[in-house]
């Protein structure tokens, strides 16, 4: 093996392992790794230009843009409260209806905001009934990652897989995805009842004051409300014919991000720019340059020449193999790094014979959605739920979470594997 190659692999181990322990803020981490890969000269600087996705960053940005504007009308403590009161304040109809807003949320906004977003209000709901957050929170970061596996922009790598594979369309994960998160969260609501309605009871007296909460309170300008809508919905039927358009999904989300701003003036583009997750933006930029060297290096190639000889070409096996590797290794690893390593090996495979290589998207954008359950250090949403529990003062421990989140993903799991077998492998 080349110097340049282990000093690539050699890097790359060293910046996952310090990823992981979450000693030093990842984005610094990350910024460091692919700069050392530039300064070293494993990978010139417009190569690792070349390899960042803009695809991506924009396509984050401009989503991250459009729903902070719509945060600031109240829409989603509105849809929060009307559950709610859905529900007649029981607490766990309102556990199971914030965890299918949650989901749905996710496929169409991305499971970090929707969380974001989602948080605040629980704690709302469930100091006024005098219950736990814990278990609302706990089915909120579940329906958060079952439900962006559903579509391109509900998860982090999906963004990735859609933006590196041109003919996987929006529509193509909805076709595909949706079936399977649908059906697994269909699974998982019961369970939920089974798992937390003990944990959740209150009395009659807090159910009727969640009753008395004023909805149309909470909307705080009509007027913006419109305009966020009408964007949002322009956008989203955007990113449906975004094919037909012959325009990238980022194209898409930027031009609705600018078009709400366009419309809502000037006061709020400050605002709306300061809210995006730039360390999350500039997380992605280190990742990128640095798996560029080890593309470049050929350390990539020759891991999907040793995948290949594992499986011996076999699409089935290879599928599984990818499906539940990246599920285990997204459990305990965050799935935005994996994703990136993983994206150009299976593009190498195709080079090494396997023509067809939808089946084996399909079953990382699974592995990797479905595998973040697997612990609360699984995927950014999970991190981030914990974080805003804690400072609340309902810290939700590793192994707590891991108790209910393991088992889970493991079943999930299970049933992606039947789903991506019997559609794609006979």
């Amino acid at each position: 093996m080349e110097q340049q190659a282990i000093w690539a692999i050699g890097i790359f181990l060293i910046i996952y392992a310090l990823i992981i322990s979450e000693k030093i803020h990842r984005t610094i981490v990350a910024m460091i790794g692919g700069g050392l890969m530039v300064t070293l000269g494993i990978v010139n600087q417009e190569t690792a230009i070349h390899h960042i996705d803009f695809n991506t960053l924009g396509l984050l940005v401009g989503m991250m843009i459009i729903v902070n504007i719509t945060a600031d009308t109240g829409l989603f403590k509105y849809i929060s409260v009307v559950a709610a009161k859905q529900a007649k304040g029981n607490p766990v109809r309102i556990l199971i209806s914030l965890s299918l807003i949650t989901a749905v949320g996710s496929a169409f906004l991305d499971n970090v905001t929707t969380v974001l977003l989602m948080v605040p209000i629980t704690f709302s709901i469930t100091r006024q009934l005098q219950v736990s957050p814990i278990p609302f929170l706990i089915t909120q970061i579940i329906a958060s990652n079952v439900g962006g596996t559903a579509t391109l922009i509900g998860d982090p790598p999906n963004i990735m897989i859609g933006s590196a594979v041109k003919e996987l369309t929006f529509m193509s994960f909805i076709v595909n995805l949706a079936p399977i998160a649908i059906l697994i969260m269909a699974v998982y609501v019961p369970l939920f009842l089974l798992l937390f309605r003990k944990q959740i009871q209150t009395t009659a007296e807090l159910k009727n004051s969640v009753m008395k909460m004023d909805e149309k309170e909470v909307i705080t300008d009509h007027k913006l409300l419109r305009k966020c809508l009408t964007v949002l919905g322009l956008t989203i039927l955007g990113f449906f014919l975004h094919q037909l358009l012959h325009l990238e999904s980022a194209t898409v989300a930027l031009a609705g991000a600018f078009l709400l701003l366009l419309l809502t003036g000037e006061h709020t583009m400050e605002e709306a720019f300061a809210k995006v997750e730039w360390m999350t933006i500039f997380f992605f930029i280190g990742l990128f340059v640095l798996v560029s060297g080890l593309i470049e290096t050929g350390v990539i190639a020759q891991l999907a020449e040793q995948a290949m000889e594992l499986t011996e070409g076999n699409i089935v096996i290879t599928s599984m193999l990818i499906l539940w590797l990246s599920a285990i290794a997204s459990a305990f690893l965050d799935n935005i790094p994996f994703v990136a390593t993983m994206i150009p090996m299976i593009q190498e495979m195709g080079q090494m014979g396997i023509s067809n290589l939808e089946p084996l998207w399909w079953s990382l954008a699974l592995g990797a959605c479905l595998g973040g359950n697997g612990s609360l250090i699984g995927a950014s949403a999970n991190l981030i739920v914990a974080g805003m529990s804690g400072k609340e003062g309902h810290p939700i421990t590793f192994v707590q979470y891991l108790k209910y989140g393991f088992p889970l993903m493991l079943l999930s799991v299970v049933m992606a594997s039947v789903y991506v077998y019997l559609r794609y492998l006979i």
